[in-house]
């Protein structure tokens, strides 16, 4: 790389966290009915509204991609501080997109089983319900592992960042912690998808990635990518 070229990586870094915080809050905004019920309820809204679904799924894939741009990009600019921690973190968030991606055959499935239904209020079939709420369990677990990947991954990039003033250490001490607290509902998720985490354990953590994606994107850093 050129001086130049390095200089740009930590706006390219902002960037690649303001677009992917976008695609996924636009995601969940849009599926938010479609998903909150049950089964029988997810391939009624399906039928009644496809095209809504294949958008989120559109979206949610554009989400993917960002990860990969964004994980490919801070590994750029910091593999150089502490290149094990750097290494795992990188492999978390490639590991996250790939479970995103899968989780989308879940909401595929329930795009063809809407197919059949006339939409929100029309009987739902047994074997559709059956095939339904596979799909849609692995929608929701596939997710909920997605995040596991996401939250000890932003752990150990938000520790560089605070090692590496990559960021403004307010800024890095904020992403730290809250993402600490995301990490504990996540497992909570993981180890018993019938209990609720509470929503205060992601309130902190919910503005980080759009805030420190505009700093980067405005500001830079002062951190050069090293070799």
């Amino acid at each position: 790389m050129t001086p130049s070229s390095d200089a740009s990586v930590p706006r390219y870094v902002g960037a690649a966290f303001v677009v992917q915080f976008c695609t996924s809050l636009a995601a969940g905004l849009l599926s938010r009915s479609m998903l909150s019920g049950d089964a029988a309820h997810a391939i009624a809204a399906a039928g009644a509204d496809a095209l809504r679904l294949r958008v989120v799924v559109l979206l949610e894939l554009a989400t993917s991609i960002g990860i990969i741009a964004l994980t490919s990009l801070l590994y750029v600019a910091l593999r150089g501080t502490v290149r094990w921690v750097a290494t795992v973190a990188f492999s978390l968030w490639l590991a996250e997109a790939t479970v995103l991606a899968v989780s989308m055959l879940g909401l595929y499935a329930l795009l063809d089983l809407g197919g059949t239904s006339v939409g929100i209020g029309s009987v739902v079939s047994a074997p559709q319900i059956a095939v339904g709420s596979f799909a849609f369990d692995l929608h929701e677990h596939a997710a909920a592992v997605g995040m596991l990947f996401a939250s000890v991954g932003a752990v150990l990039w938000y520790s560089l960042f605070i090692r590496t003033r990559f960021v403004p250490r307010w800024l890095g001490v904020w992403g730290l912690g809250s993402v600490a607290l995301v990490c504990v509902a996540t497992l909570i998720d993981v180890w018993d998808g019938g209990v609720q985490p509470p929503i205060l354990l992601y309130v902190a953590y919910m503005p980080f990635e759009l805030v420190v994606g505009i700093w980067l994107l405005v500001r830079g850093s002062p951190v050069r990518p090293l070799g």
